[in-house]
């Protein structure tokens, strides 16, 4: 028989002998991760000296024990070590900015929930702009040719070649993106904590065919992230129409302006009217129940079953499924009366001033016979 030797290693031939899967992610430990556990009993004794010597170094290591980190109370290993496991990497903007103590090292959710957040500050300033030439102001004059010089001004603001990279473009892009990024870090999470990435997936499928309830591998698919795409659909297109369309046709986009888009609504009308719904609807009620979100009112919103956990006093969980009531409401009165302000001056003042005639008309003809679905 061999003999084992002092590095002998065990036998990496099969994988399913060591495969250990661990249902549930491992809570995070308290705050004093820093303070040394105690001796044991049979060690007690023999390093009594040393342990007691070890603790009393380390409740003075913010003072002579690390140099720069005096008046902390934390070891130098504190600051080298972070007590996050790796397993929380990946929930979500919520774990990522939780209030634990948190080490230098910056883990991929970090970086994607800030970029996701920081990306809308900058659109929410053109945005609102948008919203004041293109709604406000054709609302309040009730005429196109009257509100053209406001979107004049308003495009030395959001389209330069500085500006509309940082307000519009990256941003964009980055929010976008960062949404997906953030979808893909969960998925890749779930599978890495429940056996997915490792023979072990067959357990999934497993518990699919037994007819009991699979596991959930894709992060839930919310109504803020479901009405950001099919806003990024519509806004897209939105931007084809009136920023690249023109530049590829006429080299640059000056002659647009609201009356391309009231001589769009006379030449296509039904599918000018359902690209503008889906666009008003789409972004106000993103951008609303976005900013509730940054704001902490999303997670204290709900309808009637969406307590997530219960008290078990009736009178307490009745109270606060009427404040999620009226949180919820509010949300949505917000998002709703933002779209029908937007619907009032786009829809019901520019999408009816009519085409318009001359050799600007036929321009923008010929801008319409491009688009390749119509």
């Amino acid at each position: 028989m061999e003999e084992k030797g002092p590095r002998h290693e065990a036998s990496q031939e099969t994988l399913i002998s060591l495969l250990q899967l661990d249902p549930s992610p491992i809570e995070t430990p308290p705050a004093d991760t820093d303070k040394d556990l105690p001796p044991l009993p049979e060690d007690s004794q023999q390093d009594g000296d040393q342990s007691t010597l070890a603790s009393s170094s380390t409740a003075k290591s913010g003072t002579s024990g690390s140099v720069g980190l005096s008046g902390s109370g934390h070891g130098a290993l504190y600051y080298r070590t972070s007590p996050t496991p790796p397993d929380a990497v990946c929930l979500g903007s919520r774990s990522c900015s939780s209030s634990r103590p948190q080490s230098l090292t910056i883990y991929p959710c970090h970086i994607v929930s800030r970029i996701q957040r920081y990306s809308s500050y900058a659109f929410t300033i053109f945005a609102s702009i948008h919203f004041a030439t293109t709604s406000l102001v054709p609302l309040v004059t009730r005429s196109v040719p009257a509100s053209e010089t406001s979107l004049l001004l308003a495009r030395e603001i959001y389209q330069t070649r500085i500006s509309e990279p940082l307000l519009v473009a990256i941003p964009l892009v980055a929010h976008v993106g960062s949404g997906i990024a953030a979808r893909l870090l969960r998925r890749s999470q779930n599978l890495r904590r429940y056996g997915g990435a490792t023979p072990g997936v067959f357990a999934l499928h497993k518990q699919r065919a037994a007819g009991l309830r699979p596991l959930r591998i894709w992060p839930r698919l919310g109504y803020i992230s479901m009405s950001g795409y099919a806003f990024a659909v519509f806004l897209g297109a939105h931007i084809f129409v009136n920023r690249v369309l023109p530049i590829a046709v006429e080299g640059d986009s000056a002659n647009i302006s609201l009356a391309f888009v009231s001589h769009g609504f006379s030449r296509h009308g039904l599918l000018s009217w359902l690209a503008f719904v889906g666009l008003l609807a789409g972004g106000c009620g993103h951008m609303v129940w976005g900013w509730a979100k940054w704001l902490g009112l999303a997670d204290k919103a709900g309808w009637i079953g969406d307590m997530p956990v219960t008290s078990g006093n009736k009178a307490v969980d009745k109270a606060t499924r009427k404040r999620r009531r009226r949180v919820w409401m509010g949300i949505n009165g917000f998002a709703a009366l933002a779209t029908l302000l937007w619907a009032a001056g786009g829809l019901g003042v520019v999408a009816r001033a009519g085409p318009v005639q001359g050799w600007v008309g036929k321009l923008y003809d010929e801008m319409y016979d491009k688009l390749p679905l119509l």
